[in-house]
């Protein structure tokens, strides 16, 4: 059975240090033209052999989720203005809402599954998911899936 590559969202606190750090020397590299990986790797504290190890592997979740759509589930209380409000920090991230379930409330929770076309002209995603996480009546989000 041949192996594909499987991919996996995570928070940044999971993530080893190491591969923060290539992306922060992507980030470099990206936003200062003259600089050499050498330089960049310097500046960030690892090898050039680990920055090429992983340069392909890992990115900025915001970064490649230009023109995909993204799954969300949430879990919130069954409060008046709640929904309103959460689908207001899609519009102020400029996401496209492509579906939208709201199952019925039990004991006063409600699931939400959210899926969101990202655009050319939609913002920073994760900052997008941390605003919801940080709604009060809010009790996860969880990112299901990225096409």
């Amino acid at each position: 059975m041949e192996e594909k590559d499987k991919y996996f969202v995570v928070k940044q606190k999971a993530v080893p240090e190491v591969l923060l750090k290539v992306v922060e020397a992507k980030r470099l590299l990206a936003a200062e033209r003259a600089i050499t990986v050498q330089e960049a790797a310097d500046q960030v504290g690892i090898s050039r052999s680990s920055f090429y190890k992983y340069k392909d592997d890992i990115f900025p979740f915001y970064d490649n989720a230009k023109g995909k759509t993204i799954t969300l589930t949430v879990q919130m209380d069954d409060r008046q203005g709640l929904l309103s409000d959460l689908l207001h920090v899609v519009a102020v991230c400029r996401a496209n809402i492509l579906t939208i379930h709201q199952s019925i409330p039990v004991n006063g929770i409600a699931t939400l599954t959210l899926s969101v076309e990202v655009r050319k002209d939609t913002g920073n995603v994760s900052k997008m998911v941390e605003d919801m996480e940080e709604m009060e009546g809010i009790h996860h989000v969880k990112i299901l899936a990225r096409e």
